[in-house]
C-alpha cells in the first residue's frame, strides 16, 4: 500500500513534517513525549501491587502460625476464614494495579515484547483501548467487592430470620450479576 503525500494528509487534516512550522512541529513533540508521564503510574502501581502481594502473603503466615501455636487457643474456623479471604482481597487488589500496570503501558509506551514472545499472559495483554483495560479492571474489582462482601458476612452476627434472609438474597444477587457479567465478557 502506498504512502499518501502531503496533499492527501492535508485533506485528512495531517500536515507533513515539512509543512510544518518550527514552533508547531517542537510543540508537538513536547506534547507527545508527556505521555510517558504515566511512568509514574506504571512502577508506583507495580511497586502497590507488590506490597499488597507481600500483605496477603503476611495474612495467611499469621493465620498459620496463630492455628499452629502450642499451648494458646488455636484461632477460631471463623477467624481464618476472614483473614485467608482478607488475603485472597489483598491478592484481586494487587492484581488490579498489575493490570493497570500492564495496560496503560502498552496504551501509552510499548507493548511488552517480552511478554509476547514466551506467551502465558493470554488476554491480560489485549487491550486495544482505555474501554478494555476499563472492563478488565471493573471486572477484578467486582471479584474484590464480592470477596469483601463474603468476608463481612462471615464477621456478622445474625439475629433474626430476617437476616439470614437478607443474606440469602444478597448472595443471588451477586451469582445473578456475575452470571450477565460472564455472559456480556463473551
Amino acid at each position: 500500500m502506498e504512502k499518501p503525500d502531503a496533499s492527501d494528509r492535508s485533506s485528512q487534516g495531517r500536515k507533513a513534517l515539512a509543512e510544518q512550522h518550527i514552533v508547531e512541529n517542537i510543540f508537538e513533540r513536547a506534547l507527545w513525549n508527556v505521555r510517558f508521564i504515566v511512568i509514574l503510574g506504571v512502577i508506583f502501581g507495580a511497586l502497590s501491587a507488590i506490597v499488597l502481594f507481600i500483605a496477603g502473603s503476611s495474612e495467611i503466615i499469621h493465620i498459620l502460625m496463630g492455628y499452629v501455636q502450642v499451648g494458646q487457643h488455636p484461632i477460631s474456623h471463623e477467624d481464618i476464614l476472614i483473614g485467608i479471604i482478607g488475603a485472597v482481597d489483598f491478592y484481586l487488589i494487587g492484581l488490579v494495579l498489575l493490570i493497570f500496570s500492564f495496560g496503560i503501558y502498552e496504551l501509552f509506551i510499548s507493548d511488552i515484547d517480552i511478554a509476547r514472545i514466551e506467551g502465558g499472559f493470554g488476554s491480560i495483554l489485549d487491550i486495544e483501548n482505555l474501554d478494555d483495560l476499563k472492563n478488565k479492571i471493573i471486572k477484578v474489582i467486582i471479584m474484590v467487592l464480592i470477596v469483601t462482601f463474603f468476608q463481612r458476612i462471615l464477621s456478622m452476627q445474625f439475629t433474626t430470620s430476617i437476616d439470614m434472609l437478607a443474606m440469602a438474597v444478597s448472595i443471588c444477587m451477586i451469582c445473578v450479576g456475575v452470571y450477565f457479567l460472564g455472559r456480556h465478557g463473551h
